[in-house]
């Protein structure tokens, strides 16, 4: 297991990434959200990241509120990316070592990450299942452990 240590996030993130727009109305990203297996997209303007968005952002926006009796899905559905994105985002770059992805994600239960450059843009996203299969194939390589097999003594009277 000594070469996850070895393992970058270049070669294991998903690349290009999907990312949505600050101007995309929650509507919309709720079908995205609905078509694909993410749960988060990055939002990138004028080719840099400003933001990420999750499905729990997206739902935030539907929640009722002890001031509000009726709800209007109809106005939420369009309310922008913009409005309920996270705008400081915890990003990583290409050569970050794989086992810091590991802990950020642990430590505060990212399940992606988006991956930038020196200039802010997005080259890529790394997710739990990323580190899942680079995890997978590293302990492949291994010799499988020996197993003694036990050995039992039976006093026969």
């Amino acid at each position: 297991m000594y070469e996850f240590l070895e393992e970058t996030v270049e070669r294991n993130m998903a690349s290009p990434a999907k990312a949505v727009a600050p101007e995309m109305t929650a509507g919309d990203l709720l079908r995205l959200f609905a078509s694909d297996d993410l749960d988060a997209y990055p939002v990138v303007s004028n080719g840099k990241l400003v933001g990420i968005v999750s499905k729990a952002d997206a739902l935030k926006a539907f929640a009722l509120t002890p001031a509000s009796i009726l709800p209007h899905y109809d106005d939420m559905m369009g309310t922008t990316v913009d409005e309920i994105m996270t705008r400081h985002v915890t990003t990583v770059d290409s050569q970050t070592p794989l086992q810091h992805v590991l802990h950020l994600m642990g430590a505060h239960h990212f399940k992606s990450l988006p991956v930038v450059d020196q200039n802010n843009r997005l080259k890529g996203m790394i997710a739990r299942e990323d580190v899942i299969r680079a995890l997978a194939r590293c302990n492949r390589r291994q010799v499988p452990p020996l197993v003694t097999p036990a050995v039992c003594y039976y006093a026969v009277a």
